[in-house]
């Protein structure tokens, strides 16, 4: 087989920064004491590149994290966005689901990751605890692995609103 070789392929996110994302998160959400997460990390072309479940989360959690994730990468927007967007739209958010087999769930814990040109490398969505909180620790997540998150800034003070 000495012929045999493969071309390497280039990823718009490592798995490094991948598991850095996750650890991020997961830090992240053990401090503010959020309920146990799930994390799905995509690359640009909508792959999983990680995806990590915690102890004590049920079983629909990883199809939402997923659905979070897809939703924004496939609109270039966070879940939170498409939520504000859509929230008058039920018939298209329906659409939508419909039309990506379900992928596509667009409440708050979906977000762009961006690399240093602004462009999307891939997207976090996170499922477990209330929606804002699954964002908090997907940003969270993001800018501990040294990336860049869109929206860059955590939601709306969650912990004040008594969330």
């Amino acid at each position: 087989m000495s012929g045999y070789f493969l071309v390497d392929i280039v990823s718009s996110l490592t798995l490094q920064e991948a598991e850095n994302i996750l650890d991020g998160a997961r830090t992240a959400a053990r401090e503010a004491d959020l309920l146990p997460l799930t994390i799905a990390v995509l690359d640009s072309g909508g792959n999983i590149v990680a995806l990590k479940r915690e102890d004590g989360c049920g079983t629909a959690r990883s199809a939402v994290a997923l659905g979070k994730a897809h939703g924004a990468l496939g609109m270039g927007v966070s879940s939170r966005e498409l939520r504000d967007r859509l929230k008058d739209r039920p018939a298209f958010q329906g659409a939508i689901a419909a039309a990506t087999g379900g992928q596509f769930i667009a409440v708050p814990g979906g977000v762009l990751i961006l690399n240093a040109d602004g462009k999307a490398i891939g997207a976090v969505g996170i499922s477990g605890d209330a929606s804002d909180r699954d964002e908090y620790a997907a940003i969270a997540g993001i800018q501990a692995a040294g990336l860049r998150a869109h929206p860059d800034s955590p939601a709306e003070n969650w912990k004040s609103a008594g969330l």
